[in-house]
């Protein structure tokens, strides 16, 4: 799919670059925003940010295997024997390495390790004058198990947070996609429609400058007066800004399309549309529920419930009474020989219990308790009040939309019978019935109703659009929506 958007777009600069000018269609338009949209590359960023830390914090669950190597070390010190009451010198020098397998263990949350640790050493100490001398191989082999006790498993709610803020990323990098599907739509028909009103203001000024030959040609035979004309050479005047401004409302939209698409500001483009519809019965109460069945922000407010549950167990997590047991069963062995380094091994048992015992903590855990379940009831009073914001979005829209059917049908007529008025009045102004101002109105009226229903067709398709992104189905296909798809 990446291939065949990536080959469209260049495909699309590639035809821009020979004709100058780029020519977009809405879907062209979507497909060029996948992949140059500064919020949705911002996006996408983010959850693959996301996504590499979980495979991070996966792989930390595996065995861990390190080696760390001592080549050589030499120490000569002089030091006092506590158990002789008397100074010695000893000189050492040892090599060491340490191999060590360490592995989580995620249910219990403790950590179960085998070290072994080999070297070699050549110790000599001088006592009064007297040396001792030993020279040999050692190998200690340990398995170790440490185990926390009467706490909650912080390495489940780490890997389960991580979890959750994957998922909170895709469903940001979703409904990023929706938004800017939105804002791609509502843009480009901004820029279709000062397209229009560009075609409809050459139109006007086409018709006002006949209307300016008409009456020269009357004012030149001495069949109207000079106010005519001068009323005529002010309407042309008038026609004429309206093209240029226009061109400078055309201009501004195409700029604002061009960086949400994230297209050079030099480029030349132009929107290809075709603005027909067709008007979609919407059922209220299906659109309600599937809304309020289907929305991303509640899942996302489901998130948020668990992360504050997650919150409330850290805090009473404060001060609390705690315990960890560690166990260690090895081998100790030594010898000047190699082979028989194990000839006398030595067993090395070790057991510890310890307790982290709170005595007094002057109310600050009962505090801060009480304030994070202060935090989970103003959640809850969000949540509730979001699901009712979906409704009352939803209701908004489809009222909107049952408007809007209406009010096309009007205009639409208002168009036929301006267009009919404007023909009718432009005989009875060639013929000197009516002034050129009279006739300027007629003209001003036509232009108006023209863009007041092209302004009424986009309203419905982008209402259409917002009813869909609001309850996650979509009425014209009469299909639901899966944001997340492909992701």
């Amino acid at each position: 799919m990446k291939k065949i958007i990536f080959t469209t777009i260049i495909s699309l600069l590639f035809t821009a670059t020979v004709h100058g000018q780029l020519s977009l269609t809405i879907e062209q338009a979507m497909d060029i925003a996948q992949e140059n949209s500064p919020a949705l590359r911002s996006s996408f960023l983010n959850l693959e940010r996301y996504k590499q830390m979980l495979i991070a914090q996966r792989a930390a669950l595996k065995s861990n295997f390190s080696l760390n190597l001592s080549p050589a070390s030499y120490s000569n010190r002089r030091q006092f024997d506590t158990r002789l009451s008397q100074w010695y010198t000893n000189e050492n020098f040892a090599t060491s390495g340490t191999f060590q397998v360490s592995q989580p263990i995620l249910k219990t949350d403790g950590v179960i390790s085998l070290v072994n640790n080999f070297g070699w050493q050549t110790n000599t100490s001088n006592v009064d004058g007297v040396k001792n001398y030993n020279d040999a191989f050692t190998n200690n082999l340990n398995l170790q198990i440490s185990q926390p006790v009467f706490t909650y498993n912080r390495r489940k709610m780490e890997l389960k947070q991580l979890e959750f803020n994957l998922e909170n990323a895709n469903i940001s990098y979703a409904l990023q996609r929706l938004n800017t599907e939105r804002q791609i739509t509502s843009q480009f028909y901004a820029v279709y429609t000062a397209q229009s009103n560009v075609t409809i203001s050459k139109d006007e000024f086409e018709n006002v400058q006949a209307s300016y030959e008409i009456i020269k040609n009357k004012v030149e035979a001495d069949l109207a007066v000079k106010d005519e004309l001068y009323q005529a050479e002010l309407n042309l005047a008038t026609a004429r800004s309206s093209v240029d401004a226009s061109i400078v409302r055309l201009e501004n939209a195409k700029d604002q399309l061009k960086q949400t698409l994230g297209l050079p500001l030099g480029q030349d483009l132009e929107v290809v549309a075709k603005v027909v519809i067709k008007p979609v019965d919407v059922d209220l109460t299906m659109a309600i529920e599937h809304g309020l069945t289907s929305r991303l922000e509640l899942r996302q407010r489901e998130i948020s419930g668990e992360e504050l549950e997650f919150d409330l167990i850290r805090t009473k997590a404060l001060n609390e009474f705690k315990g960890d047991i560690s166990l260690s069963l090895g081998l100790s062995g030594d010898n000047r020989n190699f082979s028989k380094i194990y000839e006398n091994p030595v067993q090395n048992p070790r057991v510890a219990i310890t307790f982290a015992i709170p005595i007094f903590d002057w109310g600050e855990k009962k505090a801060r308790i009480k304030a994070q379940k202060i935090s989970q009831e103003v959640h809850e009073i969000n949540k509730e009040e979001e699901i009712k914001g979906i409704e009352l979005d939803i209701r908004q829209v489809w009222r909107s939309l049952e408007n809007l059917r209406t009010q096309i049908s009007i205009v639409e007529q208002s168009v036929r019978n301006a267009q009919l008025a404007y023909e009718l009045n432009l005989t009875r102004y060639r013929e000197g019935d009516i002034t050129g101002m009279q006739i300027n109105q007629f003209q001003t009226q036509l232009s108006s109703k023209k863009m007041e229903y092209t302004q009424a067709l986009i309203n419905y398709k982008l209402e259409l659009l917002n009813l869909k992104i609001l309850s996650l189905f979509d009425f014209e296909k009469n299909a639901p929506i899966v944001p997340m798809k492909g992701l």
